[in-house]
Protein backbone atom coordinates (compact mmCIF):
# COMPACT_ATOMS: atom_id res chain seq x y z
CA UNK A 1 0.00 0.00 0.00
CA UNK A 2 2.66 2.11 0.72
CA UNK A 3 4.16 1.73 -2.56
CA UNK A 4 0.81 2.07 -3.99
CA UNK A 5 0.32 5.93 -2.28
CA UNK A 6 3.73 7.22 -3.04
CA UNK A 7 3.08 6.31 -6.92
CA UNK A 8 -0.26 8.57 -6.36
CA UNK A 9 1.19 11.12 -4.92
CA UNK A 10 3.82 11.64 -7.34
CA UNK A 11 1.24 11.54 -10.39
CA UNK A 12 -0.69 13.91 -8.35
CA UNK A 13 2.30 16.27 -7.74
CA UNK A 14 3.17 15.94 -11.91
CA UNK A 15 -0.77 16.99 -11.92
CA UNK A 16 -0.22 20.47 -10.43
CA UNK A 17 3.67 20.89 -11.62
CA UNK A 18 2.31 20.54 -15.16
CA UNK A 19 -0.61 22.96 -14.46
CA UNK A 20 -2.89 19.92 -15.79
CA UNK A 21 -4.41 20.31 -12.35
CA UNK A 22 -5.31 23.90 -12.11
CA UNK A 23 -7.13 24.54 -15.67
CA UNK A 24 -9.05 21.17 -14.83
CA UNK A 25 -10.06 22.91 -11.72
CA UNK A 26 -10.15 26.05 -12.72
CA UNK A 27 -12.40 24.89 -16.10
CA UNK A 28 -14.37 22.49 -13.76
CA UNK A 29 -15.47 25.21 -11.38
CA UNK A 30 -16.40 27.56 -14.07
CA UNK A 31 -18.57 25.71 -16.12
CA UNK A 32 -20.41 24.18 -13.37
CA UNK A 33 -20.69 27.36 -11.58
CA UNK A 34 -22.02 29.11 -14.48
CA UNK A 35 -24.46 26.98 -15.56
CA UNK A 36 -26.02 25.89 -12.16
CA UNK A 37 -26.28 29.10 -11.12
CA UNK A 38 -27.04 31.58 -14.26
CA UNK A 39 -28.34 29.65 -17.00
CA UNK A 40 -30.20 26.08 -15.67
CA UNK A 41 -31.06 26.50 -11.91
CA UNK A 42 -34.07 28.11 -11.07
CA UNK A 43 -33.40 28.21 -7.37
CA UNK A 44 -34.14 31.69 -6.91
CA UNK A 45 -37.30 31.99 -8.62
CA UNK A 46 -38.54 28.93 -7.21
CA UNK A 47 -36.62 28.84 -3.83
CA UNK A 48 -36.70 25.03 -3.96
CA UNK A 49 -33.14 23.91 -2.75
CA UNK A 50 -31.42 21.22 -5.49
CA UNK A 51 -28.17 20.70 -6.51
CA UNK A 52 -29.31 18.42 -9.30
CA UNK A 53 -28.53 21.10 -12.38
CA UNK A 54 -24.96 21.03 -10.61
CA UNK A 55 -24.56 17.30 -10.75
CA UNK A 56 -26.08 17.33 -14.41
CA UNK A 57 -23.39 19.84 -15.38
CA UNK A 58 -20.86 18.07 -13.71
CA UNK A 59 -21.82 14.90 -15.40
CA UNK A 60 -21.00 15.80 -18.81
CA UNK A 61 -17.75 18.04 -17.66
CA UNK A 62 -16.17 15.26 -16.01
CA UNK A 63 -16.80 12.65 -18.78
CA UNK A 64 -14.54 15.24 -20.87
CA UNK A 65 -12.06 15.95 -18.25
CA UNK A 66 -11.20 13.03 -17.13
CA UNK A 67 -10.40 11.60 -20.68
CA UNK A 68 -7.68 14.64 -20.92
CA UNK A 69 -5.92 14.05 -17.20
CA UNK A 70 -5.95 10.16 -17.95
CA UNK A 71 -4.49 10.13 -21.29
CA UNK A 72 -0.54 10.88 -20.61
CA UNK A 73 -0.79 8.27 -17.55
CA UNK A 74 1.18 5.31 -19.91
CA UNK A 75 1.49 7.02 -23.21
CA UNK A 76 3.68 9.39 -22.22
CA UNK A 77 6.15 7.04 -20.10
CA UNK A 78 6.12 4.81 -22.82
CA UNK A 79 7.00 7.49 -25.45
CA UNK A 80 9.74 8.74 -23.08
CA UNK A 81 10.67 5.42 -21.85
CA UNK A 82 10.22 5.79 -18.02
CA UNK A 83 8.00 3.47 -17.75
CA UNK A 84 10.22 0.45 -18.25
CA UNK A 85 12.54 2.38 -15.63
CA UNK A 86 9.42 2.26 -13.33
CA UNK A 87 8.63 -1.23 -13.73
CA UNK A 88 12.12 -2.21 -13.66
CA UNK A 89 11.72 -1.00 -9.78
CA UNK A 90 10.68 -3.21 -7.06
CA UNK A 91 6.71 -2.55 -7.88
CA UNK A 92 4.39 -4.76 -9.58
CA UNK A 93 2.18 -3.76 -12.63
CA UNK A 94 -0.49 -4.09 -10.17
CA UNK A 95 0.85 -0.96 -7.71
CA UNK A 96 1.53 1.20 -10.63
CA UNK A 97 -1.71 0.61 -12.10
CA UNK A 98 -3.54 1.38 -9.18
CA UNK A 99 -0.89 4.51 -8.24
CA UNK A 100 -2.12 6.37 -10.90
CA UNK A 101 -5.69 5.42 -10.41
CA UNK A 102 -5.66 6.64 -6.94
CA UNK A 103 -4.05 9.74 -8.21
CA UNK A 104 -6.89 10.63 -10.54
CA UNK A 105 -9.50 9.94 -7.69
CA UNK A 106 -7.70 12.31 -5.98
CA UNK A 107 -7.92 14.94 -8.42
CA UNK A 108 -11.69 14.76 -9.04
CA UNK A 109 -11.84 14.52 -5.14
CA UNK A 110 -10.45 17.89 -4.91
CA UNK A 111 -12.39 19.02 -7.49
CA UNK A 112 -15.62 18.02 -6.04
CA UNK A 113 -14.65 19.54 -2.63
CA UNK A 114 -14.27 22.40 -4.27
CA UNK A 115 -17.83 22.54 -5.50
CA UNK A 116 -19.17 21.95 -1.49
CA UNK A 117 -19.87 26.11 -1.43
CA UNK A 118 -22.33 25.47 -3.72
CA UNK A 119 -23.78 22.92 -1.37
CA UNK A 120 -23.77 25.70 1.72
CA UNK A 121 -25.31 28.16 -0.72
CA UNK A 122 -27.96 26.12 -1.51
CA UNK A 123 -29.17 25.38 2.10
CA UNK A 124 -29.89 29.17 2.97
CA UNK A 125 -31.26 30.30 -0.04
CA UNK A 126 -33.70 27.18 -0.63
CA UNK A 127 -36.23 25.28 2.10
CA UNK A 128 -36.63 21.53 2.48
CA UNK A 129 -32.74 20.79 1.45
CA UNK A 130 -32.35 16.99 0.94
CA UNK A 131 -29.26 16.28 2.22
CA UNK A 132 -29.22 12.56 1.90
CA UNK A 133 -29.81 12.90 -1.75
CA UNK A 134 -27.19 15.94 -2.24
CA UNK A 135 -24.70 13.64 -0.93
CA UNK A 136 -25.66 10.97 -2.80
CA UNK A 137 -25.04 12.91 -6.07
CA UNK A 138 -21.66 13.35 -5.32
CA UNK A 139 -21.41 9.77 -4.76
CA UNK A 140 -22.56 8.99 -7.99
CA UNK A 141 -20.34 12.05 -9.43
CA UNK A 142 -17.47 10.37 -7.59
CA UNK A 143 -18.41 6.44 -8.68
CA UNK A 144 -18.71 7.46 -12.35
CA UNK A 145 -15.31 9.17 -12.48
CA UNK A 146 -13.82 6.30 -11.42
CA UNK A 147 -15.56 4.01 -14.45
CA UNK A 148 -14.13 6.74 -16.85
CA UNK A 149 -10.68 7.07 -15.22
CA UNK A 150 -10.20 3.35 -15.20
CA UNK A 151 -11.28 3.33 -18.55
CA UNK A 152 -8.72 6.07 -19.24
CA UNK A 153 -6.13 4.75 -17.78
CA UNK A 154 -6.24 1.89 -19.74
CA UNK A 155 -6.54 3.77 -23.06
CA UNK A 156 -3.65 5.18 -21.78
CA UNK A 157 -1.37 1.78 -21.79
CA UNK A 158 -2.68 1.07 -25.23
CA UNK A 159 -0.76 3.76 -27.03
CA UNK A 160 2.23 5.81 -26.83
CA UNK A 161 0.08 8.67 -28.47
CA UNK A 162 -1.58 11.36 -25.94
CA UNK A 163 -4.45 12.23 -28.89
CA UNK A 164 -4.94 8.44 -29.69
CA UNK A 165 -5.56 7.17 -25.96
CA UNK A 166 -7.88 10.49 -25.46
CA UNK A 167 -9.91 9.43 -28.34
CA UNK A 168 -9.93 6.22 -27.91
CA UNK A 169 -11.50 7.17 -24.05
CA UNK A 170 -13.74 9.26 -25.64
CA UNK A 171 -15.33 6.98 -27.60
CA UNK A 172 -15.14 4.02 -25.56
CA UNK A 173 -16.73 6.46 -23.10
CA UNK A 174 -19.99 7.83 -25.23
CA UNK A 175 -20.57 4.22 -25.45
CA UNK A 176 -21.76 3.97 -22.02
CA UNK A 177 -22.40 7.20 -21.74
CA UNK A 178 -25.07 8.26 -24.28
CA UNK A 179 -25.26 5.47 -27.21
CA UNK A 180 -26.23 2.64 -25.04
CA UNK A 181 -28.91 4.24 -23.50
CA UNK A 182 -30.12 5.64 -27.15
CA UNK A 183 -30.39 2.51 -28.53
CA UNK A 184 -32.19 1.11 -25.58
CA UNK A 185 -35.14 3.73 -26.37
CA UNK A 186 -35.33 2.20 -29.87
CA UNK A 187 -35.64 -1.28 -28.51
CA UNK A 188 -37.91 -3.19 -26.25
CA UNK A 189 -38.03 -6.49 -24.07
CA UNK A 190 -35.08 -7.89 -23.48
CA UNK A 191 -32.42 -5.83 -25.46
CA UNK A 192 -33.99 -2.94 -24.36
CA UNK A 193 -33.47 -3.80 -20.58
CA UNK A 194 -30.01 -5.13 -21.36
CA UNK A 195 -28.49 -2.03 -23.32
CA UNK A 196 -30.61 0.00 -20.50
CA UNK A 197 -28.38 -1.40 -18.10
CA UNK A 198 -24.96 -1.20 -19.72
CA UNK A 199 -26.33 2.96 -19.79
CA UNK A 200 -24.03 4.93 -17.34
CA UNK A 201 -27.13 7.17 -17.14
CA UNK A 202 -29.47 4.96 -16.21
CA UNK A 203 -27.60 4.18 -12.80
CA UNK A 204 -26.19 7.94 -12.39
CA UNK A 205 -29.83 9.56 -12.68
CA UNK A 206 -30.78 6.94 -10.48
CA UNK A 207 -28.21 7.79 -7.52
CA UNK A 208 -28.88 11.43 -8.16
CA UNK A 209 -32.36 11.29 -7.21
CA UNK A 210 -31.06 9.92 -3.64
CA UNK A 211 -32.09 6.21 -4.66
CA UNK A 212 -28.98 3.67 -3.38
CA UNK A 213 -29.11 0.67 -5.12
CA UNK A 214 -26.74 -2.13 -4.87
CA UNK A 215 -27.14 -2.45 -8.57
CA UNK A 216 -25.83 0.98 -9.73
CA UNK A 217 -22.98 0.80 -7.22
CA UNK A 218 -21.94 -2.82 -8.81
CA UNK A 219 -22.42 -1.46 -12.39
CA UNK A 220 -19.87 1.22 -11.23
CA UNK A 221 -17.42 -1.16 -9.56
CA UNK A 222 -17.55 -3.65 -12.54
CA UNK A 223 -16.52 -0.97 -15.09
CA UNK A 224 -13.49 0.41 -12.84
CA UNK A 225 -12.26 -3.39 -12.04
CA UNK A 226 -13.14 -4.37 -15.67
CA UNK A 227 -10.65 -1.60 -17.73
CA UNK A 228 -7.76 -1.98 -14.68
CA UNK A 229 -7.76 -5.48 -15.04
CA UNK A 230 -7.34 -4.71 -18.58
CA UNK A 231 -4.85 -1.89 -17.98
CA UNK A 232 -2.77 -4.76 -16.04
CA UNK A 233 -2.95 -7.62 -19.10
CA UNK A 234 -1.83 -4.54 -21.36
CA UNK A 235 1.49 -4.18 -19.27
CA UNK A 236 2.08 -7.74 -18.74
CA UNK A 237 2.06 -8.06 -22.61
CA UNK A 238 4.35 -5.62 -22.72
CA UNK A 239 6.62 -7.37 -20.95
CA UNK A 240 6.43 -10.39 -22.83
CA UNK A 241 6.88 -8.78 -25.54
Amino acid sequence: MDKIWIIAKRELKTFFDSQIAYIMLTLFLGLTGFFTWIMISDVFSSGQASLIPFFNVAYWSLFFFIPAITMKMFAEEKRSGTLELLLTKAVSDWQVVLGKFLSVLMLIAIALSLSIPYYISITYLGDGVDHGTIWCGYLALMLMSAAYAAIGIWTSSLSNNQITAFLLALVIGILFHLMFGMVAGELSGLPSDVFYQLSTYNHFSSMVRGVIDTRDIAYFVALCLGALVLTEAALTKRHEA
